[in-house]
């Protein structure tokens, strides 16, 4: 069994056009902070990205941000977080997020925050690692995602599909505990898989 230390969130660097996805960041980031459970996330002060880190920091939580040196200002680099590691490119920004993350939650966002969530079921499916990934489903957001998952696994194209191992919340208030129920069934061996064969898909 193993325990959740850190949780890896991807989500807009902009606040979209509901404004229940800042609330819900928001949200995320508090009950976070009160479960002590870290947030590893892309470093930037703008949108969801941070309204999570700033609620993080604000109920006292920890906050590691990892951001590539071009996007320091684009991003607007999130100032207070504990730590805070800027990367040569978007390549080393991923695989050190993935190291330091035990779960991952896909809140939502844009094209990056999509790629950074298929990346992570793709090496899920090819056996790499079995950390629990999340989509938090608020107002519906993921359903063309999941309908095209569906899809694919009609079609014969999604192999091992029961290895990605992810989750899916309507609720904010459901990501912690299903998460840490998630997390218990996996041993820290298992759940780490071989860092050095998801260096570079």
């Amino acid at each position: 069994m193993s325990k959740i230390e850190n949780v890896c969130v991807y989500c807009g660097s902009r606040n979209g056009t509901d404004p229940a996805f800042v609330a819900a960041a928001r949200r995320l980031g508090r009950l976070f902070a009160e479960n002590h459970i870290g947030l590893v996330y892309g470093g930037g002060s703008n949108g969801l990205m941070g309204a999570v880190a700033d609620a993080v920091v604000d109920h006292g939580g920890r906050v590691i941000g990892v951001i590539p040196e071009f996007l320091r200002t684009r991003e607007n680099m999130f100032r207070r977080a504990t730590e805070l590691i800027v990367t040569r490119d978007m390549h080393e920004r991923k695989q050190l997020m993935f190291e330091r993350a035990d779960a991952f939650v896909a809140l939502p966002g844009g094209i990056g925050t999509l790629e950074e969530l298929v990346e992570q079921l793709t090496w899920a499916q090819l056996g790499r690692h079995k950390k629990p990934i999340l989509l938090a489903d608020l107002g519906g957001f993921w359903q063309p995602l999941l309908a095209v998952l569906d899809r694919m696994r009609e079609a014969g194209f999604i192999h091992n599909g029961a290895l990605m191992n992810y989750h899916v919340c309507r609720d904010i208030e459901d990501v912690v505990p299903t998460l840490q129920a998630a997390t218990a069934q996996v041993s820290e061996r298992e759940k780490a898989g071989d860092p050095a064969t998801v260096e570079r898909m």
